[in-house]
């Protein structure tokens, strides 16, 4: 018999530099905890937060700023088992996570700080192109991030993604 998997409820962020859309550029962050793994921030929703609630809450504990305009959000639930030998103490006790994903524009003067909060969930960050993002962006996620932009462009969210 098969044991029914459990999934972590969790937000995601897909942020567009305080540029776009003069240059479509989206963050990406190097975890502190997990070897060359670049991603969009996330994280868990709290019992008692909406998914809004908890985006701006994440925005502020992994990247030191939720100064941002929320664009769009993704209009369905997104499950992904955790890749065998990737996990970390902050996935126990689950098998994988299922995620609200949020379009975000940073405001023209926010301030990214990954050291505001007293576990850095990330050491570096880069904006990056389109193209960039499904090469740096971890294995594992790429397909989902795919799946999600194209979506917001499908939508007419973002433009100019540089696919050519």
């Amino acid at each position: 018999m098969q044991k029914e998997k459990r999934y972590r409820p969790n937000v995601a962020a897909v942020i567009l530099s305080s540029n776009y859309p003069q240059k479509c550029e989206f963050f990406l962050g190097k975890r502190s905890d997990v070897r060359n793994t670049w991603q969009f921030p996330q994280g868990g929703i709290d019992n008692d937060e909406t998914p809004e609630e908890a985006l701006l809450r994440e925005l502020q504990e992994e990247i030191g700023c939720n100064d941002v305009e929320i664009i769009a959000e993704y209009p369905h639930w997104i499950s992904y088992d955790f890749p065998v030998g990737v996990k970390s103490r902050k996935m126990y006790p689950y098998d994988g996570q299922t995620q609200k994903y949020f379009l975000v524009k940073l405001q023209e003067n926010a301030k990214i700080d990954l050291e505001s909060y007293h576990e850095p969930e990330f050491e570096d960050y880069n904006y990056v192109e389109y193209k960039q993002l499904l090469k740096k962006a971890t294995y594992f996620k790429r397909h989902v991030y795919r799946r999600v932009i194209e979506h917001f462009v499908k939508e007419g969210h973002i433009v100019d993604v540089n696919r050519t």
